[in-house]
């Protein structure tokens, strides 16, 4: 009777110990050289690459589905191991079948490349879309196919995702963007704000660090109108104050436009028919940047007949994403599972 009891208890710990070997998956960090990413202003073109491996990979031949996780503004691919434990509780609450995610860093020095093909301070869309995902292809047990990886991301990571996505849908098939920015021209980022008569008082980068609207300016003119011959920022924006008035920089100005989602959606309509399925999402106290500009966002898609889910949630830019009740798996993680192909 002592040894049966005795052998069931060690049967039970055997199994919980089991079951929690096979329920937990791990975070590997690689790095990937791109000659996309070379230039002559300082950017390390050998990026970290955070890559999350679901339980059991390392002991079986299974391919998986991708998600390309794109990191926000200021931060970069590290993110990913505080992620891991809500990708583990995700898979092991049934909300998506095992999968691979990958986050690549893209914090500049200007703080974050926008995913944008800057030329000046590298290209940043064609790393990612090409060298990244051709590299997770050759090097891991991938899907090969668009209707196998998703792309998501948060903040400039959602707009990175939905733009990657818009213009690469032969690469992606469903894309999910968390509360993207740098969607539309509105409030900070317009004319009709403070903040390019503060930019006009930024005379040094040292200044620039003090200045968060600032260094957004300087992040997106690095990415979408560099200008070399212009320091100490080497980028044009659209809105120059001017003894004492705001002008506009024509040229700037078209080159955000066509970079800012809003403005991009009537000439990849077709593009965006062919993704399997779109979803973007705010928090409805985020600030008016951020809601103005995803409901214009959503509201044009639908004008032109664009089929996508869009969500206004209760909480901030940051509530309620990064737990084990947030966004991320329970909302994000389960769209992949109905819209990726797992076979």
């Amino acid at each position: 009777m002592k040894k049966s009891y005795l052998f069931a208890i060690f049967m039970i710990l055997t199994l919980t110990g089991y079951g929690q070997t096979v329920l937990e998956g791990k975070v590997v960090t690689d790095s990937l050289y791109s000659k996309h990413l070379e230039n002559e202003f300082g950017e390390n073109p050998t990026r970290s690459v955070s890559v999350y491996l679901p339980p059991g990979y390392d002991n079986s031949d299974q391919k998986y589905p991708v998600i390309y996780f794109l990191h926000g503004f200021l931060t970069d691919d590290k993110l990913m191991v505080q992620m891991k434990d809500l990708l583990d509780y995700a898979i092991k609450e049934h909300k998506i079948d095992p999968f691979i995610m990958v986050m690549p860093d893209q914090k500049t020095t200007y703080d974050g490349s926008f995913y944008s093909n800057s030329g000046v301070f590298g290209n940043w869309e064609d790393f990612t879309v090409f060298d990244l995902v051709s590299y997770m292809d050759y090097n891991y047990q991938t899907l090969t196919k668009k209707e196998s990886r998703g792309i998501t991301g948060h903040s400039m990571g959602g707009y990175g995702a939905m733009k990657l996505a818009m213009k690469h849908p032969d690469v992606f098939g469903a894309v999910y963007a968390i509360s993207p920015g740098a969607l539309a021209i509105v409030r900070e980022y317009g004319p009709n704000s403070n903040t390019y008569i503060e930019f006009a008082e930024l005379k040094t980068m040292e200044d620039l660090a003090k200045s968060y609207f600032g260094k957004v300016l300087v992040a997106f003119g690095r990415s979408w109108s560099p200008n070399p011959k212009k320091p100490p920022f080497y980028c044009d924006v659209p809105f120059e104050y001017v003894n004492d008035e705001i002008k506009v920089n024509q040229e700037a100005l078209k080159k955000w436009h066509e970079n800012m989602l809003f403005y991009m959606i009537p000439d990849y309509i077709d593009n965006l028919k062919k993704l399997q399925a779109i979803k973007l999402d705010w928090g409805r106290n985020a600030g008016e940047r951020f809601t103005i500009q995803c409901k214009m966002f959503s509201q044009q898609l639908e004008n032109v007949g664009i089929t996508h889910f869009s969500e206004e949630y209760i909480g901030t830019h940051v509530s309620g994403i990064y737990t084990k009740e947030g966004r991320i798996p329970q909302q994000v993680l389960p769209f992949f599972d109905l819209y990726l192909d797992f076979e």
